[in-house]
């Protein structure tokens, strides 16, 4: 299979907001999570806001590279995935999974064993307007645990299960200490 023709599709989901599947010829993948709004009927944090809080760097590696020297980088960049770019497409994703299942599992060996031939090619997308919540459920949904941002086309950053965590917990102490307030009185209003 021709990994290189990948190209972004938007993902039919009714009521969705932005998430995005990077298709490769003669594969299909949607998501479908219904469409469902926050249970909590607020405002939501968008991917965006969070990619700017943690910084945007996007690491990737070429479709040469060895499975040993995407490993090598991805440790000294404390990462647990890059992407895999040819240019400026990007043809997938490889991640400690992929190492685990793909390469490990199977016998390989990372020395010669090229990242293209053991990456993830379908990968879901989200944009930076996507609420956290949805960028989550996409994760979970998939089963995967990273999820590059495009915006018109280019890849600005990607989003790690990590960083949502990192953000649902300071969601969640924020509402605390509201609440906290609001039961000792200290409620403004």
């Amino acid at each position: 299979m021709d990994r290189r023709g990948a190209r972004l599709a938007p993902a039919r989901r009714p009521g969705g907001r932005g998430a995005r599947v990077l298709r490769q010829p003669g594969r299909t993948s949607v998501i479908s999570l219904g469409g469902k709004p926050d249970a909590s009927g607020g405002s939501m944090e968008s991917v965006g806001n969070i990619l700017g809080d943690k910084g945007a760097q996007v690491y990737k590696v070429g479709p040469g590279t060895t499975v040993l020297h995407a490993v090598q980088q991805m440790c000294a960049m404390r990462v647990g995935a890059v992407l895999v770019c040819d240019g400026t497409a990007c043809t997938g994703i490889f991640t400690e999974r992929d190492l685990m299942t793909r390469v490990i599992l199977n016998g390989l060996d990372p020395t010669t064993t090229q990242v293209t031939e053991v990456m993830t090619a379908d990968i879901a997308c989200v944009q930076p307007a996507t609420p956290a919540s949805e960028a989550m459920a996409i994760m979970t949904e998939r089963r995967c645990r990273h999820l590059p941002v495009v915006e018109e086309g280019e890849i600005v950053g990607v989003i790690s299960i990590g960083d949502l965590v990192r953000w649902d917990s300071r969601n969640q102490a924020f509402e605390l200490r509201m609440l906290t307030d609001y039961i000792h009185g200290k409620y403004p209003g």
